[in-house]
C-alpha cells in the first residue's frame, strides 16, 4: 500500500468543511481592513529565497525541497509566502500603484524538518503583506488585523512585540551579540557556532536546550535601537494600548527569516504545547529593494492554520457545522430509479441538497445511507407512486409524514426548505 510521504497530512471531507470555514471567515476579516486576495505559483526558481528569505537562514541551509528542472534551472517549493508576494508585485508592476499596497494569500508551504505536532512538511498558511506604508500606525493595523481574526473565532491568543532594529543600529547590537556569544562559545551547537559570525541575532532563536538557557542572559535588543527605531516601536505601543490591544514586550523574540527589521511580533497561544506560535510576522523595510523592486517598505505576518485548527479544539470553539442532506430520494424499479434522479436534478436546481441512489441498494440500505448521510427528509418511490404520481415525504426527525405530488415540485420545497 502506498502511504502519504512523512510530514504532510490528507484533510478528509468531515474535516476540511471545518477548514473551509474558517478560511472563509479569516477572508471576510482582511477584507474588511482593504486586502485583496493574490496567489501564487508552488514553486519559484531558488534564487529568490536565497535572496530574499536569506542564505544565513536555516530554512534556505537545511530546510528547502530544491530540485534542478529539465531546463537545468535550480527550483525550489515555496517555503514561505513573503518573498513570492515581493517577486510578484516587482514583476507584475504593482510597486507603482497607489498605496498602501495590501494583499494577503492562503497557501501551502514546504519544509524538510522533523514532523512534530503542529509542525509538519507541508503546511498551510494565512498571511497578510502591506507594502508602501512605514508608519508605526501601519504596524498596528496589521497586527490588529491578526487580533481581530483571532476574535472573530473567538479565541483567546496574548500578543508579544518586540523591535530588532534597522541597518544604523543592528550593527551595535550585533557586535554586543558576538561579544557575549564568544565567551560562551565551546557551550553552543555547532549550528550556532556558525551563526556567530554571519548572523548571531540567529542565535536566540535556537531551540537547543543549552544554547537558549545561554541566549536567556543575552544583552536586550532594545538596549541598543537608535532614536528613529525607538521612536517607531514607542508609536506602536501606544497605539496598541490605545486600541484596547494588549501586549507584552519581549525582547528575545527575532524572526526565523532575515529579512527582518524593526517591529517584529507573535501571537502566542498556551493551549497546544511546544509549537505555541500561531501567527508572527514584522518589518522588512528592505526587501522589495533587495529583489530588484523600488525602496518600498513592508510589513505582514503568516498565521499557522493547522495550529490554529489545534487551539480552536484545545479551548473549544471549533464551529459546529451541518453537513446533513436536505433528501434523499428511494427507489425501487427502474422507472422509479430514473423519476428519482429526475427530482433530484431539480432539486438541487433550486438549491437543495438532494441525492438518490446510484448503486441499486436495496430499500432498507437505501434507509441507512440516508440515516448515515444526516438527511432531513426522505421520499420513497416504487411503481405505484410513479403510476399514482403521489408519495409519502418522511420528516427524519420526527418520522412524521406527509403526502406531495410527484407533479408539483413546489409542494416538495414547501415542506424540506
Amino acid at each position: 500500500m502506498i502511504q502519504k510521504p512523512r510530514g504532510t497530512i490528507d484533510i478528509l471531507p468531515d474535516k476540511s468543511a471545518l477548514w473551509l470555514d474558517i478560511e472563509n471567515r479569516i477572508r471576510k476579516v482582511a477584507k474588511k481592513y482593504g486586502f485583496g486576495e493574490i496567489r501564487l505559483p508552488t514553486f519559484e526558481v531558488t534564487e529568490l529565497y536565497n535572496r530574499g528569505v536569506g542564505d544565513t537562514s536555516d530554512v534556505v541551509q537545511k530546510e528547502m525541497y530544491t530540485f534542478t528542472d529539465n531546463d537545468n534551472r535550480s527550483i525550489s517549493l515555496r517555503p514561505e509566502g513573503t518573498a513570492g508576494v515581493v517577486r510578484s508585485i516587482i514583476e507584475n508592476g504593482l510597486c507603482s500603484e497607489a498605496m498602501p499596497l495590501s494583499l494577503y494569500y492562503l497557501i501551502s508551504c514546504f519544509r524538510y524538518e522533523k514532523p512534530q505536532a503542529g509542525r509538519s512538511r507541508e503546511f498551510y498558511q494565512f498571511g497578510v503583506e502591506m507594502f508602501g506604508a512605514n508608519s508605526p500606525t501601519a504596524d498596528a493595523e496589521v497586527i490588529m488585523l491578526a487580533s481581530d481574526i483571532f476574535s472573530e473565532l473567538g479565541l483567546n491568543i496574548r500578543l508579544e512585540i518586540n523591535s530588532i532594529g534597522c541597518p544604523d543600529c543592528r550593527p551595535k547590537y550585533h557586535a554586543a551579540l558576538k561579544e557575549y556569544f564568544a565567551s560562551n562559545i565551546d557551550d553552543l551547537c555547532d549550528t550556532c557556532k556558525g551563526r556567530l559570525e554571519k548572523n548571531p541575532l540567529r542565535i536566540l532563536d535556537c531551540k537547543s536546550p543549552v544554547c537558549s538557557a545561554i541566549a536567556k542572559n543575552a544583552p536586550h535588543t532594545i538596549d541598543y535601537l537608535c532614536d528613529d527605531c525607538k521612536s517607531h516601536f514607542d508609536g506602536l505601543q501606544n497605539l496598541l494600548s490605545k486600541s484596547g490591544r494588549d501586549f507584552t514586550v519581549n525582547s528575545r523574540i527575532v524572526r526565523g527569516l532575515d529579512y527582518y527589521r524593526k517591529t517584529v511580533f507573535e501571537f502566542i497561544s498556551d493551549d497546544i504545547g511546544s509549537q505555541s506560535t500561531v501567527c508572527g510576522g514584522g518589518r522588512y523595510d528592505g526587501l522589495v529593494q533587495s529583489l530588484g523592486g523600488p525602496a518600498l517598505s513592508g510589513i505582514g505576518f503568516a498565521m499557522g492554520l493547522t495550529r490554529l485548527m489545534m487551539v480552536l479544539e484545545a479551548q473549544n470553539k471549533l464551529p459546529e457545522l451541518s453537513d446533513s442532506m436536505d433528501l434523499y430520494i428511494a427507489s425501487l424499479g427502474e422507472k422509479a430509479v430514473s423519476e428519482a434522479f429526475k427530482l433530484s436534478v431539480a432539486l438541487r436546481n433550486e438549491g437543495f441538497k438532494a441525492q438518490c441512489d446510484l448503486v441499486g441498494r436495496s430499500l432498507k440500505a437505501q434507509m441507512k445511507y440516508a440515516d448515515k448521510k444526516s438527511a432531513r427528509f426522505v421520499l420513497i418511490l416504487g411503481d405505484s407512486e410513479i403510476e399514482t404520481r403521489r408519495c409519502v415525504l418522511k420528516n427524519m426527525s420526527d418520522s412524521s409524514q406527509v403526502e406531495v405530488s410527484l407533479d408539483e415540485i413546489q409542494s416538495i420545497i414547501n415542506h424540506i426548505k
